[in-house]
């Protein structure tokens, strides 16, 4: 596996044509790459891509030798165009069968009459998945060496994650702090490049933003480190006084 910083790291390839035609706004991503931040795994790629079979089997190809876990979302229900539990068996050259757990948990889950097709399609995975439980509405994920599926609608994906912490090995957690600022990006770009410099290991982002009728921008400051950060902050809030920016709460 290519991990160069070896930091642990993840993507994130968010699956279904609803997305790309702005049907379906996701709210998937935030949750997870915050989810996974508190767990030391840092998102360093995000990629939405139609149902399409090809597509998929390459990215996941891709995506899981670049990274130390990669997660899907969306493509593993019942109906036709839910197509990401196929293709990932084909990603990984495996079967595409009914998993004797995830049938039986499904066949329990609804009574004689419900259990149909559509519904005993959510039983078959690639060989050799595990599963990922799901207390919501009864249709397991599941993972692939690196490979997490998860489904699209957030409700049922967000009670799902809280079973995965065990299968995932991370770094030291990425703290972070914000720093609201009543200013513009040009106001303070020359001396936030200048703390960047002086802080390496701390992430510094800029991002304007116009809610309750302020202009004003955030700076986010990421590090494994807090005192790191608080060098940062002090920094930063020292070029703020000698400007005469206000701060936000």
């Amino acid at each position: 596996m290519n991990n160069k910083s070896n930091k642990v790291n993840a993507a994130i390839t968010i699956i279904g044509n609803e997305i790309l035609s702005g049907r379906t706004q996701d709210t998937n991503l935030t949750y997870i790459s915050k989810w996974l931040n508190k767990l030391g795994v840092r998102v360093e790629e995000v990629r939405v891509i139609p149902d399409d079979e090809k597509i998929i089997i390459r990215n996941v190809n891709e995506l899981r030798k670049k990274f130390n876990y990669v997660f899907t979302t969306g493509g593993i229900g019942p109906t036709h165009d839910d197509i990401t539990t196929e293709s990932v068996a084909k990603a990984f050259n495996l079967e595409y069968v009914y998993h004797k757990e995830a049938y039986s948990l499904l066949e329990k889950y609804y009574s004689p009459e419900k259990f149909n097709e559509g519904r005993k399609k959510m039983a078959k995975l690639p060989s050799k998945s595990k599963l990922i439980y799901n207390p919501s509405s009864g249709a397991p994920g599941f993972i692939v060496e690196n490979v997490f599926c998860l489904p699209g609608v957030p409700s049922i994906l967000r009670s799902m994650l809280g079973g995965l912490k065990n299968e995932i090995a991370g770094g030291k957690t990425i703290l972070s702090k914000t720093v609201n600022l009543k200013t513009v990006e040009s106001e303070i770009a020359r001396s936030l490049t200048e703390v960047q410099k002086k802080n390496k290991d701390v992430e510094i982002g800029s991002y304007p933003f116009f809610r309750s009728g302020k202009i004003g921008v955030s700076i986010v400051l990421r590090s494994e480190n807090q005192k790191k950060i608080d060098k940062c902050n002090l920094e930063i809030l020292r070029f703020v006084s000698e400007k005469n920016i206000s701060l936000i709460d």
